[in-house]
């Protein structure tokens, strides 16, 4: 919108500006008709301009309006006639005899003395006296007095202007509220379904929105019939394999010996996984979207074990800080190894004997910080490691790609990564992600 405003405002502009500048080039031909009308030739040899119905600029003193009659021929002199306001200027016009037509004008720019740029119209005239000389009459105007009008015009423009799009703005957000207003309910109510408070999206929309409306809830009908079923078949199998095992553990409770107590045993442990999977799959089908939530302090000690395993011809300590708050993380749990393991295994390579890490909850998100006692990182060099490809130590093995995976995973979480000093002398890698409604 504001795009095609400027350039209407250019568009009008311009025409306006060709407008006064074919006004002013109107009133120059109009002064040339009536000089042209005025000029006699007066024997022995001198040229006079009676007078003439002409604009009052001409006898003002550098007005920016000027005329001027110059001699050509055997003997051409220029300005053996000029108006009063040239005052003691002559204008110098190019010496090309063709361009100045016997009948009609041509249109030539020109500067005066002062080096003001001038709009000129100029024409040849032959007297019907026997020895008169041709003429080249030249009326010129200053191209200043173009600038008052247009700047005035340009002034009205841009207020015109900025009221259209004041007012087309505000009916562009009024149109916006109450287009958006539906979605805006949309949303609300694909929320209450995300949360469990309602099974489908209720409330009444507009005719363009009813059909996504219609199909999202017919999805989630069929969702919901999908689980039922697998609960119905869940539940059928479980049945289905109760009664051989208890038919199993009732024979083999009426024997004795080593295999009676391999049957009992072997049954009982597939009753537990039975019951378990079971009631896995009723919790899957009653539980609606309720979030992540992962805890943190498993996967960290089990990446410190591993990693300690990983390097120990290094002799590295993998430690996890004493004062590790046990969270939770609000995503899935292999998301959580992939970006602690990166982290860590990048101090793995740069520490001397310790690697340490920590959890704390800071302004409501979850942050890791992976310190080592390496050389450290020059701050330069901080923000550059984690782009792609980028190994600051080429000796060491690698694709140069961990530390972006990080980045990039951290921040489809809302989550950042950052490089700082560590108080073991190394460098500090700070994690900070979304942390779950409540600890696990």
């Amino acid at each position: 919108m504001l795009l095609a405003i400027a350039l209407v405002g250019w568009g009008l502009r311009a025409l306006f500006q060709d407008h006064v500048t074919q006004q002013l080039q109107a009133q120059l031909v109009m002064q040339l008709d009536h000089l042209s009308a005025s000029v006699d030739w007066n024997p022995p040899g001198s040229v006079s301009v009676s007078p003439m119905a002409a604009d009052p600029r001409l006898a003002h003193p550098l007005s920016g309006l000027y005329w001027q009659i110059d001699q050509l021929g055997a003997t051409p002199q220029a300005g053996v006639a000029r108006s009063r306001s040239l005052w003691d200027q002559v204008l110098r016009l190019p010496d090309a005899p063709n361009s100045y037509p016997a009948s009609g004008f041509s249109v030539l720019p020109l500067q005066d003395a002062q080096g003001h740029e001038l709009l000129a119209v100029a024409r040849t005239l032959q007297l019907p006296e026997d020895d008169a000389p041709q003429l080249r009459l030249v009326v010129a105007g200053d191209k200043a007095l173009l600038a008052e009008p247009l700047q005035r015009f340009t002034h009205m423009l841009l207020i015109a202007l900025g009221l259209l799009a004041l007012g087309l703005a505000l009916a562009v957000a009024v149109q916006l509220q109450l287009a958006l207003r539906p979605l805006q309910l949309l949303r609300a109510r694909l929320a209450a379904v995300r949360s469990g408070a309602a099974g489908q999206l209720e409330g009444r929309f507009p005719q363009e929105l009813q059909p996504l409306v219609n199909e999202f809830n017919h999805v989630l009908r069929e969702n919901a019939d999908m689980v039922q079923r697998a609960r119905t078949q869940a539940g059928n199998l479980a049945h289905a394999v109760h009664t051989p095992l208890s038919i199993l553990a009732n024979a083999a409770a009426q024997e004795y010996g080593p295999l009676a107590l391999l049957v009992q045993d072997q049954v009982a442990t597939a009753r537990r996984q039975v019951d378990y999977h079971l009631a896995r799959a009723r919790a899957a089908a009653a539980v609606r979207a309720t979030g992540l939530s992962t805890p943190v302090l498993p996967p960290v000690r089990a990446l410190l074990r591993t990693m300690q395993r990983l390097y120990a011809e290094r002799h590295l300590s993998f430690e996890l800080a004493p004062e590790a708050q046990a969270v939770a993380f609000r995503g899935e749990e292999q998301d959580l190894y992939e970006l602690l393991g990166n982290l860590i295994d990048n101090a793995g390579k740069s520490a001397r004997q310790r690697v340490v890490v920590d959890v704390q909850c800071v302004d409501g998100q979850l942050c890791f910080t992976v310190d080592d006692d390496g050389l450290g990182i020059p701050e330069a060099e901080r923000e550059h490691m984690f782009e792609r490809g980028v190994q600051l130590d080429e000796q060491r093995p690698g694709s140069g790609l961990g530390l972006d995976i990080v980045r990039a995973l951290a921040e489809t979480y809302g989550g950042s990564v950052q490089a700082l000093a560590s108080p073991l002398g190394g460098a500090r890698l700070r994690l900070c992600l979304p942390m779950a409604d409540a600890p696990l």
